[in-house]
């Protein structure tokens, strides 16, 4: 039954550069969860989580655009302060490349749950 609700997961990828995106996508397929690409009819795709890069001015956006859905900031580099300016600024949460399974596991979990879980019920 989990199986079948992290299969429905959809995340959306913003503001990622080519290569982290990439690996990060590579890792949510594993996980059973489809990237969705942005696009001006997102809409039609809802997404359930977004993966932002970590600069102040796309995860600013970010949060703008796709307020209502948790954000992860995405960096190459695991920085103390990055990650408390991230999570002070809006965003759910912080993770840094190399992606593992268990951790975007984990992120796909802890902030995609109340939503899975209500719309099951």
């Amino acid at each position: 039954m989990s199986r079948l609700i992290e299969e429905t997961r959809r995340a959306l990828l913003y503001g990622l550069d080519g290569t982290l995106g990439t690996a990060l996508r590579r890792t949510l397929g594993n996980c059973g969860c489809r990237p969705v690409p942005v696009s001006s009819d997102w809409e039609q795709e809802k997404a359930d989580i977004v993966f932002c890069g970590h600069s102040r001015e796309v995860l600013t956006a970010a949060l703008a655009r796709f307020g209502d859905l948790p954000v992860v900031v995405v960096s190459r580099l695991p920085e103390v302060e990055g990650w408390l300016d991230a999570l002070e600024a809006g965003a759910a949460d912080y993770c840094t490349a190399p992606f593992e399974a268990t951790q975007i596991r984990w992120l796909l979990e802890t902030h995609t749950r109340v939503r899975h879980g209500v719309a099951a019920t």
